[in-house]
Formats: C-alpha cells, sequence, structure tokens
C-alpha cells in the first residue's frame, strides 16, 4: 500500500491510501481517519459506504464527520464505489459502471471481471484494515443512497460482523426501483431470482437479522420516495420486530448538506454499541 495523503484533523489523522486490489484486479483508494486515541491503543471501525458517482473523497472532505470520531475514539474508513482504471469496464450513464458498483458482485460480462464489490468490502478491506492499521476488531457500518444500501445489505447477509449500522436516504428495496433495477440487469442479468441477496428489504422478509441501526431520511429528498422506498423496509422491520429507528426530517434533501447535519448523531450512535464491553 501507498499512502497518498495526510492531513492533521482535530488531533488525528485523515489519510488516503492506494493499493493494487487482488478481488477487483485493479488500483484502489480508501480513506482512514485515525482519532488521537489510535496513536496508543487499538480502536473500533466504522465503514462508510458512499454513493452513485462518489468516492472516497465525499465522506472525508463534505461530512466533517472527523471533529467527533476524534472525541469518541472511532476510526473510519471510507472505500470507493466501484472498481476503476482503464481496463475496469464502464457506461456512459452516471448510474452505472465506474462510481456505480452497487456493493455487489457481479456475474455477468464484462463487469464480472471487475465488480465484485461485496468481496472486497467484507473481505479484502477488513484484511488490509486488521493488518495495517490499529483496530480492535470492533466494526459497524453506514452509508448513504447507494451506500446506504450497502451497508443495510452486507449487514443483513452477515449477522453478528457489525454492532451496529445507519444510513442516510438509503435505497432499501433496489429490485423494485429503477437505479436498482438498471444495475441488477447489468451485474446479475435478467432472472430477478439472482438479485434477491442483494435486496435489503428481501433478506429482511426472509428472516435476515439486524444489529441496531439507525435510518435517516429528508423529505426534501428528490429521489424520496420513487428511488428509496423507505417505508417498504419500515413496515418489514415493524413486522419482524428489528431494532431499527427510522427518523424522517422535513426540508433536508438528498445532499451533504443533509448528511453533515446529522452526522454527529450518527457517530455517537456507532461509538454507543462499538464501545460496549
Amino acid at each position: 500500500m501507498t499512502r497518498v495523503e495526510r492531513h492533521a484533523s482535530f488531533g488525528g489523522w485523515q489519510e488516503v491510501w492506494q493499493h493494487r486490489s487482488d478481488i477487483l484486479h485493479c488500483e484502489m483508494k480508501f480513506a482512514v481517519y485515525l482519532p488521537p486515541q489510535a496513536a496508543n491503543q487499538p480502536v473500533p471501525v466504522l465503514y462508510w459506504l458512499s454513493g452513485l458517482t462518489c468516492s472516497e473523497q465525499n465522506l472525508i472532505t463534505k461530512a466533517g464527520f472527523q471533529r467527533y470520531a476524534a472525541e469518541l475514539g472511532v476510526m473510519v474508513v471510507a472505500i470507493d464505489t466501484s472498481p476503476r482504471g482503464e481496463d475496469v469496464a464502464d457506461d456512459s450513464a452516471w448510474d452505472l459502471g465506474q462510481g456505480a458498483g452497487f456493493y455487489l458482485n457481479a456475474t455477468q460480462q464484462p463487469w464480472a471481471a471487475h465488480f465484485l464489490m461485496y468481496d472486497y468490502l467484507t473481505k479484502e478491506i477488513p484484511a488490509l484494515i486488521a493488518s495495517h492499521f490499529p483496530t480492535n476488531a470492533r466494526q459497524s457500518i453506514a452509508g448513504h443512497s447507494m451506500g446506504g444500501h450497502g451497508a443495510l445489505m452486507v449487514a443483513l447477509k452477515n449477522p453478528g460482523l457489525f454492532q451496529s449500522v445507519s444510513a442516510f436516504a438509503p435505497i432499501v428495496a433496489p429490485s423494485q426501483v429503477p437505479w436498482g433495477q438498471k444495475a441488477f440487469t447489468t451485474y446479475l442479468g435478467s432472472d430477478t431470482t439472482q438479485w434477491q441477496q442483494w435486496d435489503s428489504l428481501w433478506l429482511a422478509e426472509n428472516g435476515h437479522p439486524l444489529p441496531p441501526t439507525l435510518i435517516d431520511q429528508g423529505l426534501a429528498d428528490p429521489f424520496y420516495p420513487q428511488q428509496l422506498t423507505t417505508e417498504l423496509l419500515e413496515n418489514c422491520c415493524k413486522e419482524k420486530s428489528l431494532p431499527v429507528t427510522f427518523r424522517y426530517h422535513p426540508d433536508y434533501d438528498h445532499s451533504y448538506y443533509f448528511i453533515s447535519s446529522f452526522i454527529e448523531e450518527h457517530l455517537r450512535f456507532h461509538a454507543a454499541a462499538l464501545t460496549v464491553s
């Protein structure tokens, strides 16, 4: 790995690292915020998954989370949203291809050669973090929009892996909305039964559990409710008695103005779960 950025921030360090991914077969970047406590002891980790068109840069430059991560002693790892590079398949549309990996393992060509974001997130990145950074192995996950879909889906598929989950404006039922249907058809093929394992609503409906979870949705979000369908998951979680809190915020949209307004509450929510003995 090569460190390509390092900035002092609230007594800790905001870093960006580049590495050759054995799973994605391309060069990748991820961001790590090391709180000041990490200089003396292992700390828990919060993984962040960004949305369509984003990279590891969006959270670290727009959300203002570092102040709270420093106070709470939480390492924050933000990964990219897809494989990148000239040899990686792409599409001219903004909601497909590079920048739009949907955190799944593609099965269709030409995507299957590189678009294995689920394996990258659940296998390669945690191994790199454990090997190179002072983590105590307690971890949580959060995300925005497509990344909210990823955070919920990965937690549902891996019971016990995370102490908590949170999401801003997540795509909760990708099989039922245009964004998800386009991506799933392209990456997974037209057999909709192959989509189910990547759909948070289907996973929750079929008995997959969640740890304590916080979901925030802005009511001025132009993608709500047609693309995000938040209430579908809320109704399911109520029926299944899953420990999920849904909050709806008048006037807030889909942007990082929304995320930065509530990121402190999300960090404190995760810190409480990560520090339980």
